[in-house]
């Protein structure tokens, strides 16, 4: 008998002999347990034979507005008993040529007692050979079914046991009352059970539905069938009955064609996930976006002894539709734990931040005292001056999806983003990711006797209906808030204002109040997203309780509004 392989290692054995394992170490050993038998069931799975599908697959063409029908091949798992087509051909054709050659041998074998009793012997032995043989047969067809049913159920208890260890380990209480122990496995037990059974019948829904419908079909042809035979006179009322259904069941397939393209094109556009994991996917990936504000907040903490820090960055954030769209393309349906080792690659694609180090030589005067005569010097002398530049940059996640996607996905991702996935109401409060029409607005003459003002609102109605885009900073990207107002207030010559947060534009201005505020000002707003800080969004204030911003897309708005006059939160002068 093949000895089975050890799946601890040494250490393991040889704790093992002195059975005096510690619950941390149990439980080490029973989480490792069960992840080789995973492993060996998704070995198993794959070795299961499976067979390829022809299915025809209808998707929104977004720029034709059109469904787009394409063949592919899908592959799935056979059914248990299920043989190849060949196989059964060339098989059947063996034993038509078998039972033509024993049939010609029946006809003869009466004039012949030993040819009779010799054929009848050979009937025998060929029909004990093919028993066997269909029995050999039957049993290699279903080992690997038969193996992953095995592995399951190893699978389930070694899980069971997995989190019956971890709760021992991590609940001391239990370590120490043995009934304690024994409620809590049995509870586990229970409640894995009830989940599997959950997974399982998930699994044979979709087929269930299917059989349902052929078993409905097959038996009102059955019922028909049997109405004209015994009816036969009744032969020419039967077939006008079979016209009506023909024609009854003709109209019905029409219309679930047309509604089957319907759904197709309602689906292939929508969030399939459930609202809960998408709504828990959208806060993990906001949860990065904070660890990483909170990282670029305490750089000068992480980072001392510097004489100065000079910063460049982008806004930290991203529209939720675009994550959700991107992981839907991607997963089609999922849970937050599913998507969260994507999620992480596609943060680290969409942020990079990073620190660099210069050292300038600068000169200062040094007074010195002669402490002899009293008199005075001033000397230069060279020091070195320490600069630390610190740089984020947010290529937004929209561009960094459609890097990662296939030609189909992208197709996908683009409709179900354009809809919103159907569900618009997921993310109604987020303005970034909700397009407004915005204000007419037209700046009064005497605001713009100002020529500061004036440069300054030039630059910014250039790039009026420009969508908002997280992370941008430039016409050629388009812009998120910060970006916009860095860009126009550099580009228009009013002020030199490098890249950088709304939090950090408002860290550069003197602050007033808003009866004070006057044109070229800048608006501040706080809580209109998830932010960090408390500084989420900013605008530049052009007078009349308007300004012009960075929404979804650049426009005029006005400040007084319901939604602006909740989250205002300052107005700042740039000195």
């Amino acid at each position: 008998m093949k000895k089975k392989a050890n799946i601890y290692d040494a250490d393991d054995v040889e704790r093992s002999k002195r059975l005096n394992f510690t619950p941390e170490e149990r439980a080490a050993r029973a989480e490792h347990k069960a992840e080789v038998l995973g492993t060996k069931l998704e070995k198993a799975k794959k070795k299961v034979p499976k067979k390829k599908k022809l299915r025809l697959q209808k998707e929104l063409d977004p720029e034709k507005s059109k469904l787009k029908h394409t063949l592919r091949f899908e592959e799935v798992e056979k059914k248990r008993g299920q043989e190849a087509l060949p196989k059964k051909a060339g098989r059947r054709m063996v034993q038509s040529a078998s039972a033509t050659v024993h049939s010609k041998i029946h006809q003869v074998e009466e004039e012949n007692v030993g040819t009779k009793a010799a054929h009848r012997t050979e009937l025998a032995s060929e029909g004990a050979a093919a028993l066997a043989s269909h029995e050999i047969r039957k049993y290699r067809q279903n080992a690997p079914y038969k193996r992953v049913e095995k592995l399951e159920a190893q699978v389930n208890r070694a899980n069971v046991s997995a989190a019956y260890r971890a709760a021992v380990r991590d609940n001391p209480e239990l370590q120490e009352n043995t009934v304690k122990r024994l409620i809590q496995k049995q509870r586990i037990k229970h409640q894995y059970a009830k989940e599997f059974r959950k997974a399982k019948q998930a699994e044979k829904q979709g087929s269930a539905f299917v059989q349902k419908a052929k078993d409905m079909f097959g038996s009102i042809g059955q019922t028909v069938a049997t109405a004209v035979q015994e009816h036969k006179g009744g032969l020419v009322m039967a077939g006008a009955i079979a016209m009506l259904i023909i024609m009854v069941f003709s109209s019905l397939s029409s219309c679930s064609v047309m509604m089957d393209g319907a759904m197709s094109a309602v689906l292939g556009t929508s969030y399939t996930s459930e609202d809960p994991d998408i709504i828990q996917t959208e806060a993990n990936y906001t949860a990065l976006e904070t660890a990483l504000q909170n990282e670029l907040a305490n750089i000068e903490r992480t980072h001392p002894g510097y004489d100065e820090y000079r910063y460049d960055v982008d806004s930290i954030g991203h529209n939720p539709n675009e994550l959700i769209s991107y992981m839907t393309a991607k997963f089609d349906a999922f849970t937050p734990a599913q998507v969260q080792a994507e999620m992480e690659t596609m943060f680290d694609r969409q942020y990079s931040l990073t620190t660099r180090e210069v050292v300038e030589i600068r000169t200062r005067t040094v007074t010195s005292t002669d402490p002899e005569t009293g008199e005075t010097t001033e000397d230069e002398e060279e020091y070195e001056y320490y600069i630390l530049y610190v740089t984020l940059r947010n290529k937004g996640f929209g561009a960094v999806a459609l890097e990662n996607l296939d030609e189909e996905q992208k197709e996908r991702y683009t409709a179900t983003l354009s809809l919103k996935g159907n569900k618009p109401y997921l993310f109604g409060s987020d303005i970034y990711a909700n397009e407004s029409a915005g204000e007419d607005y037209d700046i009064p003459g005497e605001a713009l006797a100002d020529p500061d003002f004036a440069a300054l609102i030039a630059e910014a109605e250039k790039y009026l209906g420009f969508p908002y885009v997280w992370g941008g900073s430039s016409p050629s990207t388009s812009f998120d808030c910060s970006g916009f107002v860095c860009y126009v207030y550099t580009h228009s010559g009013v002020h030199n204002l490098p890249r950088t947060t709304a939090q950090g534009i408002y860290n550069q201005c003197a602050h007033i109040p808003m009866s004070e505020a006057k044109p070229g000002d800048i608006i501040f707003f706080t809580g209109t997203y998830n932010s960090p800080g408390p500084v989420s969004h900013v605008g530049i204030y052009v007078g009349n309780n308007m300004m012009i911003h960075c929404g979804s897309p650049i426009q005029y708005a006005r400040t007084d509004s319901s939604y602006w006059s909740q989250h205002f939160y300052a107005i700042g002068r740039l000195n």
